[in-house]
């Protein structure tokens, strides 16, 4: 059964890839610009000019193009940048490990404070303490999380100096660096996720909690807090897990704002900045890397549904 679902959404999954290969290279053929000529800068020459398009393919017909890209991508292939001449699949490893780094802080904070609060605010629904958790999270949501960045590093930096303006460490070379300098991204990133996650939470303790299991539980004399964590708690994770998994796969594909913000060297500045350079391989190939990550995740939350809830099956 589980070999059979993985091997049809590994299926689904590569048709996925495929459209997103298909919009993507179409997208970046429609942006104005010559990326030839914005590579090569003051070293344009014609004779330069032609022999780089000549090089990276751009002489050929659009589906000739296409259909080289995606069969040397089925390789590990993704071209060469126009930028640097590095391999398109070296530059996306080099960047991973710090998107990767980033978001799993930015997640650790945002469980961390989303699962007590808004489990916290159902229980306690009604009272003040839960139109505290409501507000609060409201306002997290509405906070775009660069403003909170920029916020942390007039406080935390500019003015207390205990922590790093900008810059990363990886965490295999410096842990203690790393974490100095992840603090603040994280926090900024995981503040936002967490007050998303919060109201998700909330609402779905909310619906377990008037469940017919639930009550049933109660009326047996079970403790209040036997049912909230045996019964509630864990029927209410569904949901749950499905926000964890998107907001997951957002940040593991990149905060752009954030990344620029910190000076961080992720996926998300490295797209920004091959956008802006019209550097059509690193982009296709981030875009790709981004969205193998979504179908990953998905692929993983669909797993823990029926690990979570025996009633859901893997089919």
């Amino acid at each position: 059964m589980m070999l059979r679902f993985t091997l049809a959404r590994t299926g689904h999954a590569a048709v996925v890839l495929l459209g997103v290969t298909v919009v993507v290279f179409t997208l970046m053929h429609l942006v104005p610009g010559d990326p030839v000529r914005v590579a090569l800068g003051t070293q344009y020459t014609p004779e330069s000019y032609q022999a780089l398009r000549t090089a990276s393919g751009l002489d050929r017909p659009l589906i000739s193009q296409y259909f080289h890209y995606v069969g040397s991508a089925l390789t590990g292939d993704l071209g060469v940048s126009f930028r640097t001449g590095e391999p398109v699949t070296l530059v996306l490893l080099e960047r991973l490990p710090a998107t990767l780094s980033l978001a799993f802080a930015a997640m650790v904070i945002a469980v961390g404070i989303a699962f007590p609060l808004g489990v916290y605010a159902a229980t306690h629904q009604g009272r003040i303490s839960d139109t505290i958790v409501r507000v609060v999270s409201q306002f997290g949501v509405s906070v775009p999380d660069f403003w909170l960045g920029i916020l942390f590093i007039l406080l935390f930096s500019s003015t207390l100096g205990w922590l790093p303006p900008s810059g990363y460490v990886p965490l295999t070379e410096d842990p203690l660096g790393w974490l100095s300098r992840v603090v603040m991204p994280a926090t900024a990133v995981g503040l936002v996720s967490g007050a998303i996650i919060t109201r998700f939470v909330r609402s779905a303790v909310l619906e377990s909690l008037g469940s017919e299991h639930a009550r049933t539980a109660r009326a047996k004399g079970l403790r209040h807090r036997t049912v909230r964590r045996r019964h509630v708690v864990r029927n209410a994770m569904v949901p749950v897990i499905t926000v964890i998994g998107v907001q997951a796969a957002i940040l593991m594909g990149g905060v752009i704002v954030i990344e620029v913000v910190f000076a961080w060297p992720g996926l998300g500045r490295l797209t920004f900045d091959a956008v802006s350079a019209r550097d059509y391989p690193v982009v296709q190939g981030a875009v790709l890397l981004v969205a193998a990550l979504f179908l990953l995740v998905s692929m993983a939350v669909d797993l823990l549904y029926a690990r979570i809830d025996p009633r859901i099956s893997i089919r």
